[in-house]
């Protein structure tokens, strides 16, 4: 029996979690915005990682073949979008059911009937548009939340009713959405798949039979890889599905982290520091990392690591989420606009805006003041992404500089604009040499760090501040 081993990294605003084989292999990802219950949000990525796993291992298993016939990389891949659709299809279900009981139970008479049919019509009307782009338009590669995927189409949807009750309607989905992202759903991962693969038939015995105007890019390739050939490239991968699907992934050991670690349900010998495991993942990835900085959702880490991504010293903001994803994430709700707009956004800036106080508590006034005086946003979102890396550089100094190769992780890695500061301070203050590593796993560094130390079943410790002064010194 083959051994697999899982990192899970409980982050305060997103869980991750990577599972990885015996070569150090990641063969599965997962990820969740965290919950109120912590113990959920760390299941629902565990079980997004395993599902996950199931598919590569597919395309493991099938590699020789599918060099041969890449039409069947393309099935499996439409394979999984439908079964991310079917997961989001079943979530939109209690969804709806968790409205309607909000209706009933938050609101006078009078307002429960037009409520309860502007439910129906909202959710009738969001359904067949994002089954649309699961299978043809790549929304389960974005790994977006449902939260995020539904909120923007309830609000759209919303946008287009009377104006009267467009507070009542908001409000019915605030109250709602959080029990249904804490609700644990017991997906049959079998049951799905033959659903998912059902689905598909609909989807290519309809091909040629819509005008071309319907057809996305991405369409037109699949009817050049499988016009024709669907029937044999579905019937010669059915044995191996059933395969996959019933195959056991046997967990042999596993390491949970992150912000919110001690909330795990793991052996105590089991949970490691964020700081290793950052540091450790990072170290995995690019082996010539030195200097790690993880800017996560509630604090910032900068990270010293010797030539086995083990921690020789490390400086860290913990006291607020200052400077950190959930400030980012503040920042996007005063301005009405998504976390993935804030970077791009902030590029389009002319010059930037000096802010003042990257205070969580008191930007939302700054930020209203400086609009007032007619400031545009993007120069004040540039003012305060260059803020946010000042702070970062700041620790990183506190840490022992920057040596090469640096390695950013963390899902602030994922905004072009803190990206641009930090490249541009580093360049600046430690010279053009300096390599700066950013990878697309960069969400995942933690978690891939303590399946790393799953496997290896390695124990390590920070070091303590005398011994951070001593590697200090000799920077």
């Amino acid at each position: 029996m083959n051994k697999y081993y899982l990192g899970v990294d409980l982050g305060s605003t997103t869980s991750k979690a990577i599972i990885i084989n015996e070569k150090d292999e990641i063969i599965g990802r997962g990820i969740t915005n965290t919950r109120a219950n912590y113990e959920v949000a760390a299941e629902i990525a565990r079980l997004e990682a395993t599902f996950d796993a199931r598919f590569n291992l597919l395309k493991i298993k099938l590699k020789n073949e599918i060099e041969d016939h890449p039409e069947k990389l393309t099935y499996i891949e439409d394979l999984k979008a439908v079964f991310q659709y079917l997961q989001f299809k079943e979530r939109l279900e209690i969804l709806h059911k968790e409205l309607k009981k909000t209706v009933n139970t938050s609101f006078t008479d009078e307002l429960k009937e037009k409520l309860s049919g502007y439910v129906d019509d909202i959710i009738s009307n969001i359904g067949p548009g994002i089954k649309n782009e699961y299978l043809h338009g790549h929304l389960g590669e974005k790994n977006q939340f449902f939260r995020d995927v539904i909120g923007e189409k309830y609000h759209a949807e919303v946008e287009k009713l009377d104006k009267d009750f467009f507070e009542p309607l908001m409000l019915l989905f605030d109250k709602s959405i959080t029990p249904v992202e804490n609700e644990m759903v017991d997906y049959n991962f079998v049951e799905l798949v033959h659903e998912s693969i059902e689905i598909l038939d609909e989807k290519y015995n309809g091909v040629g039979r819509s005008g071309d105007e319907e057809k996305s890019i991405h369409f037109d390739v699949e009817l050049h890889l499988l016009e024709g050939n669907y029937q044999s490239v579905s019937e010669s991968l059915k044995d191996h599905i059933e395969y996959i699907a019933e195959m056991e992934i046997h967990i042999a050991n596993m390491v949970g982290t992150g912000y919110g670690r001690a909330l795990l349900p793991f052996p105590k010998d089991s949970i490691k520091s964020e700081i290793l495991c950052h540091a450790f993942g990072a170290h995995a990835i690019f082996p010539n990392t030195r200097t790690v900085l993880d800017i996560g959702g509630q604090d910032t880490k900068a990270i010293q690591v010797d030539s086995h991504g083990l921690v020789t010293s490390f400086h860290m903001n913990d006291r607020c989420a200052a400077g950190c994803g959930r400030y980012l994430g503040y920042v996007a709700d005063e301005f009405s606009l998504s976390l993935n707009e804030l970077g791009p956004l902030a590029l389009d800036a002319e010059k930037e805006v000096n802010i003042c106080s990257t205070c969580t508590v008191f930007a939302g006034a700054e930020i209203r003041e400086l609009l007032n005086v007619g400031e545009k946003r993007e120069d004040i979102l540039a003012g305060l992404h260059r803020s946010i890396v000042i702070r970062a550089m700041s620790l990183i100094a506190r840490s022992g500089g920057v040596r090469n190769e640096f390695t950013f992780t963390g899902g602030v890695a994922r905004n072009q604009a803190v990206l641009k500061y930090i490249k541009d301070m580093i360049y600046a203050s430690y010279g053009n040499d300096i390599t700066i590593n950013i990878d697309t796993d960069s969400i995942f560094m933690g978690a891939l760090g303590g399946a790393m130390f799953a496997r290896r079943n390695l124990r390590a410790d920070l070091p303590n501040k005398k011994s951070q002064n001593k590697v200090k010194s000799v920077n």
